[in-house]
Formats: C-alpha cells, structure tokens, sequence
C-alpha cells in the first residue's frame, strides 16, 4: 500500500511541475521512434531532449540533446510557425548481425554480430506549428556524426576486424529525419 501510495504522489508531482513549464512532451516519429521532451529556456531558446529507439535493420537506442533557438515566422488565430535551429550532442549504442541486419539475422545467415558504441556533435533544424489548443506538430533533421566505437565480428566493410574506430555516418539518416507530435504545456 506504501508503495502505491508513493508511486501516485510522485507521479502527482510530476505532473505539477510539468503542467507549470512552457513546453511540450511527446514523441518523433521518422526511422526510429522517439519520446521528446522540450523545455523552454526564456521566450526565444529551448533544449530538446530525445531517446531514439531504433529498430529495422539493427536495433539500438540512441540519446540527444539539442540546445535550439526559436525563431517565429507566423502568427494567426490558429496558432504559430517557429523555426528553430540549434546545436547539441549524443550518443548510444546498436547491435545487430553482419550482413543486412535482422533480415539475415532471421534466415539463419552465418554472419557474426556486431556492436556498436558511438557519441557525437548534433546539428537540429527544426519546424514546428504550434494550435492555440494543447497541440505541436513539426518536422526535423537532426544528424549525429562522430567516432564509433565497434567490438566483435564483421562490421560492414571490415572483414577481419574485431575491434575499431571509425566515423560514425548512421547518424546523418538513422534518427535524423522525423515527424513530431507533442502535448504542448502551458505558455505560448
């Protein structure tokens, strides 16, 4: 009972303290999908933060945050267009099989796995419409490029490698192009 009662108070708080901040919650959806979070720092800036979970050929997760500048273009009745670029980092990890990923993975194919940790400068160019009612749709690009660090097996085009350094290029496509969707919380 203890336990119930605490999960509720502290599930009661979070939501207090999130109802009182100017920004949204939500998710992205492109080649992974995402919880977002945003924060509004002061009327023009914001800090975006996204936990990517990816899931076709390879499977991972992937954390950013990006620290962006909010630039509005329109404002009418049904609510506003912003533009917001902005600069971050990241990092995560995915695993997966030699060859195509999942796909030989699930054929039986003899090639060895992999894994891969990689961190990274984030660039964020972003568009958002936000309703006059609890509403934010946008779109973005978010690329991540930077050393990755993989263990184990054949890694693309490294035969015989079993461990390495390498440039991190997943990133300018895997989890960059999205569509979000969040509740949008008090403020403008």
């Amino acid at each position: 009972m203890k336990k119930t009662s605490l999960l509720i108070i502290i599930l009661f708080a979070i939501y207090a303290v999130s109802m009182a901040q100017p920004r949204a919650i939500g998710g992205r959806l492109g080649w992974t999908i995402a919880p977002s979070y945003q924060h509004q720092i002061g009327e023009k800036k914001m800090i975006q933060a996204d936990v990517d979970f990816i899931g076709y050929a390879l499977w991972g997760v992937q954390g950013t945050v990006t620290f962006n500048w909010l630039i509005p273009l329109v404002s009418v009745n049904a609510g506003s267009l912003n533009l917001y670029p902005g600069v971050g980092i990241g990092g995560g990890c995915d695993w997966g099989w030699g060859g195509s990923g999942l796909v030989d993975w699930l054929q039986g194919s003899k090639h060895p796995w992999f894994i891969c940790g990689f961190v990274g400068i984030a660039g964020m160019i972003g568009l958002e419409w936000n309703f006059n009612f609890p509403l934010q749709l946008s779109i973005e690009y978010r690329p991540l490029i930077g050393p990755q660090f993989f263990k184990n097996g054949r890694y693309y085009l490294y035969e015989n490698k079993s461990v390495g350094v390498d440039f991190y290029h997943r990133g300018l496509w895997t989890s960059a192009i999205a569509v979000g969707v969040r509740y949008k919380f008090g403020g403008k």
